[in-house]
């Protein structure tokens, strides 16, 4: 036999070639393939399975967490440390530091898992016709010509052009985000570029058949399917920096510089006042732990932890700890519509009789709503329920609840009927039992349409329910009150414009009919006209506030979904997204070039049937806009976006776990609205990452500045290698954890989002963070000086002025609670930083009057006169950073970063 397809045969359009040119071009028949021809292309094609591509090994991944700058100046100080003898000091540095770096390999590692959910959604067997029989293969031994056959309850095993289709319908919805099951046909269609959706002649691997039968030849196995080339985007695509960490890695590069400049030049100025060497060295070694904030990395990781755990009590689980502060800056959110903007279950909007018009409350499975006319709720007339009973009777999918969660078993388009009619009181097992169904005349695509007849008293009743073109050539009377008139060409064109209208809404519309006395026959011929049913697929009741929020904050929401452009119109425009904005459909984006995507993309509320890559492309403009994209979504079809997007959110209770595993974020109740409480945590971490990073480089710049005054005007160093390290791992440790936890300001969520690009310290925190540390070292400074010049001895001074630098750290922790606010406006509303500063305070008294803890820390007992001094001016700090921050809420400085 002749060898199997080419390569470049998967990129063939194979929807526009008719069954026996596709089977020729695969070398194939209806028949299949031998066995022996199959094991020679399986050889040749390889498994039809997924790939992975080349991955850094655990060990690499590991390694990775410590190319950070901050991280290695860590470790070097634990080396030393740990060589001199200071066995407390390294030890603490060194636990610092393998937590932050686990902590990172694990998130890491968890990342990459996204594949292999693509795996486990593979179907496991398919049904092939191999030597002219029906044979079970494993889904990985499925080679391109092989002929599969399609049944109910069946996951394509492969991607295929249709050969025979006999009322065959497809959930596309994990692949193309479609809320309803397509119809298939073998129909050859023009060979014009289609989204996956609009391929109708074509199946698709991991997708599941929910109606009829029909076979297919397989066109595509492997990687070269739609899933496997979703599953390159997933691996292919890198996700970016956060802007945390890109802040936290310039601010470890500048200490690290400042350190090594810093040091140096006091360790010189030490030694060339004769100071010993090996004394100068050990206090050196302190002094860069002093510049470097140790307790950076951990607080950091404690804060995202809080605000995760925070985040899971308002139903968002968060995998990646440091999605949590990019949540905080995001600037787009792009959603997915199916069962994220939308419940994902269809549901009746309105009921068009003859003569009535009526709007259906309710949405979901729920079989809750009411019936409405003018603004008004009515009862449902005889001619609106004969139309609700025939949608009933004419269906047969069941709607069941299920731990108070009501579902549909069976088709959802039926189930919206069923639902619409139990909101009448018409039980479908009641109705069943009343009008048992005889005979059925089932749907085809090629039919558009299907038929059930019933037993009642006085003979056989049809019911028809299908595409109201085709009811309506069917019809020769329609209802009217309780009698049946015959069907004028008035009629049929008044019908035919209400549908147009009904579709231009985005509504999925079916018509109606019914036959009395009928035979098998007859039943389609000659009915009666009952009405039209309008359904969609609802917005999720909390949606439209969701995206008020959303503006209110100055974030930006689009919809990216495989939907029709009609019914994405729709429901864009219920929830508030276009407000002016326009809706793109997949063709018309692959038209444009990137430049005019660049230009046009501000003004484009929704995006219509569009493809992963399209989704992809669109997550990219807006990030190279410099927006902070956040992508949600639920199907296969979001994963590369998902994980292209700086934070991809994925659905938790409809979505896949493919999704799932390439977002950083998963609603646990699959509401659109969980995205703006998780967008408030992570606005509200960051806030807090700057609280305690503007305290703790205040600290430090008071320690360095101190140290550095000192050296420079020829005075004894003022503190201890042991006093510095227990100021920066002890005192300013604690107080910045409580800081993490600081109570959010209430205008929080009215406040536009951060620019990323600014980093975490604006001018005007600059000028509070350096005023805080300056004004630190010149009130330490000077009450050593002044202790030395009065002849207190050099110890005292020291010990003193340790117990100065402590005290004005607790005052600033309270100061930096806000960089706007007075420290007056709930002062001690932060009960984890009270606890703090007492317990610091406890500390301090025992290190103060405990005679062994006197000697490492260089202090003695004090009187109430050595405690007045230090406290009178390290309580200072409190009227200058208020001047600070009053000169800046009136302009004078710049206004306050409010972020």
């Amino acid at each position: 036999m002749n060898s199997g397809p080419s390569p470049s045969d998967s990129d063939t359009p194979w929807h526009g070639l008719d069954v026996p040119e596709v089977l020729r071009r695969l070398r194939s028949s209806e028949q299949g393939l031998g066995s022996a021809e199959a094991a020679r292309r399986l050889a040749e094609t390889g498994p039809n399975e997924l790939q992975a591509l080349a991955r850094a090994s655990a060990w690499h991944t590991f390694a990775g967490q410590f190319k950070n700058v901050l991280v290695v100046i860590l470790l070097v100080a634990v080396a030393i440390s740990g060589l001199l003898g200071h066995a407390l000091e390294a030890v603490v540095i060194a636990v610092i530091v393998l937590f932050a770096v686990l902590l990172g390999f694990i998130q890491e590692f968890r990342a990459e898992r996204a594949l292999e959910a693509l795996r486990e959604m593979a179907a496991p067997l398919g049904h092939v016709m191999r030597d002219g029989l029906e044979a079970g293969v494993p889904a990985r031994d499925i080679v391109p010509g092989d002929v599969v056959q399609l049944r109910p309850g069946d996951r394509v095993p492969a991607d295929g052009r249709l050969i025979t289709a006999v009322n065959l319908a497809v959930d596309e919805a994990a692949l193309t985000g479609e809320s309803t099951a397509s119809d298939k046909a073998t129909d050859v269609l023009d060979d014009t570029p289609r989204g996956v959706g609009d391929r109708t002649n074509m199946v698709y691997a991991g997708t599941v058949v929910t109606y009829g039968r029909g076979t297919a030849v397989v066109t595509a196995t492997g990687m070269a399917t739609e899933f496997g080339r979703i599953s390159t985007l997933v691996q292919s695509v890198e996700a970016g920096r956060t802007p945390l960490q890109e802040n936290l890695d310039r601010l470890g590069a500048t200490l690290g510089k400042a350190a090594l400049v810093v040091v140096g030049l006091i360790v010189l100025a030490g030694l060339s006042r004769g100071l010993p060497l090996l004394d100068m060295f050990i206090f050196g070694i302190a002094l860069a732990v002093a510049v470097v904030p140790e307790a950076l990395p951990a607080v950091v990781t404690i804060s995202l932890a809080i605000g995760v755990r925070r985040m899971v009590a308002r139903q968002a689980l968060v995998r990646r700890l440091l999605a949590v502060e990019t949540l905080g800056s995001t600037s787009v959110i792009c959603s997915d519509k199916t069962g994220t903007l939308t419940r994902n279950e269809m549901t009746v909007r309105r009921l068009v009789t003859p003569d009535t018009a009526l709007e259906v409350s309710g949405a979901g499975y729920e079989p809750v709503g009411r019936f409405v006319a003018d603004g008004a709720a009515v009862s449902p007339s005889a001619a609106v329920r004969e139309l609700l009973r025939a949608g009933v009777l004419a269906s047969d999918a069941r709607v069941v609840s299920e731990e108070g969660r009501w579902r549909v078993e069976g088709d959802a388009t039926e189930g919206a009927l069923v639902v619409a009619a139990a909101k009448a009181g018409l039980e479908q097992a009641a109705l069943n039992t009343a009008l048992p169904r005889m005979h059925e005349i089932p749907f085809s695509s090629e039919r558009r349409r299907m038929t059930t007849l019933h037993a009642e008293a006085d003979g056989l009743t049809a019911y028809s329910k299908g595409a109201s073109d085709v009811i309506l050539a069917g019809a020769t009377t329609r209802v009217r009150g309780d009698d049946d008139v015959p069907m004028t060409d008035a009629d049929r064109e008044r019908i035919a414009s209400m549908e147009r209208d009904l579709a231009s809404d985005g509504l999925r519309v079916l018509a109606l009919a019914r036959k009395r006395h009928a035979t098998h026959e007859d039943a389609e011929r000659g009915m009666t006209f009952l009405g039209l049913v309008a359904m969609q697929d609802p917005p999720r009741a909390e949606a439209a506030a969701a995206v008020r929020t959303c503006r209110a904050a100055g974030i930006t929401p689009v919809m990216i979904t495989g939907d029709h452009p009609l019914t994405a119109t729709a429901i864009a425009d219920e929830v508030g997204l276009l407000a002016g904005r326009r809706v793109v459909s997949g063709t018309e984006l692959s038209a444009m070039s990137d430049a005019e995507l660049g230009d046009a993309v501000a003004d484009i509320g929704a995006y219509a049937r569009v493809s992963p890559a399209d989704k992809l492309r669109i997550v990219s403009m807006w990030q190279s806009r410099g927006e902070v994209v956040a992508m949600t979504g639920d199907g296969v079809n979001d994963a590369p976006a998902l994980k292209k997007a700086d934070v991809g959110v994925a659905m938790g209770i409809s979505g896949t776990d493919v999704s799932r595993e390439a977002s950083a974020v998963t609603l646990l109740d699959d509401n659109f609205a969980t995205i703006v409480a998780a967008v408030e945590e992570g606005r509200i971490v960051f806030s807090n990452v700057r609280k305690y990073l503007t305290y703790l480089l205040s600290s430090n710049v008071g320690e360095i500045l101190l140290m550095a005054g000192a050296a420079l005007a020829g005075l004894p160093l003022p503190l201890t290698a042991v006093q510095i390290l227990y100021v920066n791992l002890a005192t300013d440790g604690l107080p910045a954890l409580a800081l993490a936890v600081d109570p959010p300001d209430p205008d929080l969520m009215e406040r536009r989002p951060r620019d990323p690009r600014a980093g975490v310290f604006t001018r005007p925190l600059v000028i509070l963070l350096l005023t805080g540390g300056v004004w630190s070292a010149l009130v330490n400074l000077g009450l050593f000086t002044w202790l030395r010049q009065n002849g207190r001895p050099l110890e005292e001074a020291m010990a003193m002025t340790f117990v100065s630098l402590i005290l004005i750290q607790f005052f600033k922790a309270y100061n930096y609670r806000s960089d706007h606010d007075s420290v007056l406006h709930g002062t001690f509303s932060n009960k984890w930083l009270n606890l703090a500063v007492f317990w610091e305070g406890i500390l301090l008294l025992a290190i103060v009057y405990t005679p062994f803890l006197q000697g490492p820390f260089g202090t003695f007992s004090f009187s109430w006169q050595d405690w007045a001094l230090p406290a009178a001016l390290a309580l200072t700090i409190v009227p200058v950073l208020e001047m600070v921050k009053w000169l800046q809420r009136h302009g004078h400085l710049g206004a306050a970063t409010r972020a």
